[in-house]
């Protein structure tokens, strides 16, 4: 008789035990299991890529392109560069400028990631060794001693062309109304000596601005200017409501960034200009009725403003001056004088407007002296951006 027990028992688990193995049990809920991933085989299409582990197994990354993965230094550049915490991010940013951002966002599958001290790729054998040019460019140690400084000058009027024709040599520019020139160093200073000459000339940034090769720097003369936005009802004040100002910042912003070939011999540049100009400020009567004074009024402003907005990529030889004049902008300034004080009214009865030059200048070695290479320079071209910046 125990031993028909003890055989029924030995059923019974036996049964539950398969029960649970698929996931469920009689008196309970079906219960999902996560799958089980095949571990990396050799064999495996994708077995050159990098395996990923999960709770669930090690997977693969697909290769369907052929992707692979590396691994690159860039502790060389990061660890001399002491403007910027985290330097690496420039790299990233050039990469995108250079291979556009749709390549790391579509088919085939892409990784890229920036730390500190390594610079990690996954993608296609082409696109590595794209990005290894990129990565040669700042790591190299020549790189490393070059600097740049820029001029931001304004002129009321564009007639100083007339006579510096002669020393302009264009190249490509896309935006409408902008246009890009390179001249020698010498005939840059020359130019820059007639253009102080001009009772119109304003400079508005220190020439001796530098930026380190690869990251950016910004000139700014942005300030806030503020104004009564609205008016706010408040039962507690005398005058039943309360002034809400705000502010609008105005002025001009250019941030540069420029990346040095690995010959040194060409500078590829990105250029942002940013600038804003309230023209003037509307004046609006509004009714704030109370009580008291039911036919009670406050006057807000409305701002009547001027943007201008440029980006672009420019490529011209190490020992020439790049020079771009974005045309007759809004320049919230006084239309005289150097002053950039908060505050200062524009002269004339219409808003100030001025020819904006830009100057970008390689200074060479900054920390060794190093001079520039020698030998005629390369031709202009333009720029491989494929239409990015």
């Amino acid at each position: 008789m125990w031993r028909q027990l003890l055989l029924a028992a030995a059923l019974a688990v036996g049964v539950v035990g398969e029960l649970m193995a698929q996931g469920r049990t009689d008196d309970g809920p079906s219960v999902w299991r996560p799958p089980v991933a095949s571990p990396l085989r050799p064999g495996d299409a994708g077995a050159a890529a990098r395996p990923a582990t999960s709770a669930g197994g090690t997977y693969t990354l697909p290769s369907d392109a052929g992707q692979v993965w590396r691994d690159y230094d860039i502790s060389s550049y990061t660890a001399r560069v002491t403007s910027t915490k985290r330097p690496e991010q420039a790299i990233v940013d050039w990469i995108l400028r250079d291979t556009g951002y749709e390549a790391w966002h579509t088919e085939p599958l892409a990784v890229l990631s920036a730390g500190p001290r390594t610079l990690r790729v996954y993608h296609t054998p082409e696109m590595q060794k794209t990005i290894a040019d990129l990565v040669t460019r700042f790591t190299s140690s020549e790189a490393a001693t070059y600097a740049f400084s820029t001029r931001v000058v304004s002129l009321d009027s564009p007639a100083w062309r007339t006579t510096a024709q002669r020393l302009l040599h264009p190249i490509p520019v896309r935006t409408p109304g902008v246009n890009a020139w390179v001249l020698a160093k010498e005939d840059a200073a020359v130019l820059l000596g007639e253009l102080r000459r001009r009772g119109d000339f304003r400079e508005h940034n220190s020439p001796y601005l530098m930026v380190n090769n690869g990251q950016s720097a910004l000139i700014s003369t942005m300030r806030g200017r503020p104004f009564v936005r609205d008016v706010t009802v408040r039962p507690d004040r005398a005058a039943g409501f309360e002034p809400a100002p705000a502010q609008i910042e105005e002025g001009f912003s250019l941030d540069f960034s420029p990346l040095l070939s690995t010959d040194r011999r060409m500078i590829d540049a990105v250029i942002k200009c940013e600038i804003n100009q309230v023209e003037k400020l509307l004046p609006v009567v509004v009714e704030v009725p109370t009580r008291v004074s039911p036919r009670q009024r406050a006057e807000i402003e409305v701002p009547q403003m001027s943007h201008y907005r440029f980006h672009e990529r420019f490529r011209w030889p190490v020992d020439q001056v790049l020079l771009v004049g974005l045309g007759v902008v809004a320049l919230p300034m006084p239309a005289s004088g150097t002053s950039l004080l908060p505050g200062v009214p524009l002269i004339g009865n219409s808003p100030a407007r001025a020819d904006l030059l830009v100057f970008v200048d390689c200074r060479g070695a900054a920390a060794a002296g190093r001079p520039s290479p020698t030998g005629p320079s390369p031709v202009p071209a333009a720029s491989n951006d494929r239409g990015r910046y």
